[in-house]
């Protein structure tokens, strides 16, 4: 039976719980129900956490796994269906869940694990310009490894339309060692050239700026990092896509929050509902985005 050790903490501006066991340590911050760092004890981190991170209210911390909710990215690149939600004017990237306090509603051990559960209260009306009653869970199972279950349940009158991304930045030694393995074959979107759709030959490998929606993905992806002997397991339910991002070196030196070699570190694979893969709700109706992370020796 595995022992657990929760621990408030503050960082910068934010209210955090660091999780601690004799397998793993994790930390949560309120603001955004959002994992900042996962680690297996004797292990390199799994989920990265920039050395630079801001801890700001109001402002996503570059790391671990952002809650991208009721869109993705910069909603004008949304389908219509999804901007028609939005009311107000200029909506923020990656929608409003990120930078909410979230409401931790308890922390328990079920089995030899440890199950953590979030509510958004303000998604149940009172976001600023999404006027929709939505109850929006996140569930985070700590065991041999980590899962992550955001659930929408559509509690209004009419239907709802969302697109959402569990945002994980995943730690490397080197991503320009690294390879993702999972994506061979499939379609996805170029946004660095004019979104174009192309297809993907082989296994992903970095030798730039990349910033791609990978369209009808399996259930599972995998990032193989020769240089730590590990492979990352990404199992997912409830997604038909991915988002695969890494700046590189003229877009991290833009980026206040990260260092300028921060992109060698990191690699974000963002379990998602984008592009052609949105979430339509009718009134009653819930889903739910899951994610389970996992590693082994290769």
């Amino acid at each position: 039976m595995a022992t657990f050790k929760v621990e408030s903490e503050q960082h910068g501006e934010l209210n955090c719980w660091r999780i601690t066991s004799d397998r793993a340590e994790l930390l949560i911050a309120q603001q955004g129900a959002q994992i900042l760092s996962y680690q297996r004890v004797g292990e390199p981190p799994l989920l990265w956490l920039s050395d630079q991170a801001i801890f700001r209210k109001d402002k996503s911390v570059r790391a671990g796994v952002p809650v991208c909710w009721p869109w993705f990215g910069n909603l004008q690149r949304n389908p219509q269906s999804v901007q028609a939600m939005y009311r107000g004017e200029q909506p923020p990237a990656h929608g409003l869940a990120r930078t909410r306090d979230w409401q931790l509603l308890g922390i328990e051990e079920v089995g030899d694990g440890l199950r953590i559960e979030f509510e958004l209260p303000e998604a149940k009306g009172e976001l600023p310009g999404w006027p929709h009653e939505v109850e929006l869970k996140l569930v985070v199972e700590l065991d041999q490894d980590l899962t992550l279950t955001l659930t929408s349940c559509n509690q209004g009158t009419t239907p709802v339309t969302i697109s959402q991304a569990l945002h994980s930045y995943f730690a490397l030694s080197d991503v320009r060692q690294a390879r993702v393995e999972g994506v061979e074959g499939l379609s996805y979107i170029e946004t660095l050239a004019d979104w174009e759709q192309r297809q993907q030959q082989g296994a992903l490998g970095f030798t730039g700026e990349t910033d791609r929606i990978y369209l009808n993905t399996p259930a599972r992806l995998s990032i193989v990092d020769p240089h730590w002997n590990r492979r990352i397991t990404l199992s997912s339910q409830g997604s038909r896509s991915a988002v695969i991002w890494n700046p590189w070196t003229d877009r991290a030196r833009e980026l206040p929050d990260m260092a300028d070699d921060g992109w060698q570190r990191m690699l974000c694979i963002e379990t998602a509902n984008v592009w052609d893969d949105v979430v339509e709700l009718e009134p009653g109706a819930s889903s739910s985005l899951q994610v389970r992370v996992g590693s082994d020796t290769i």
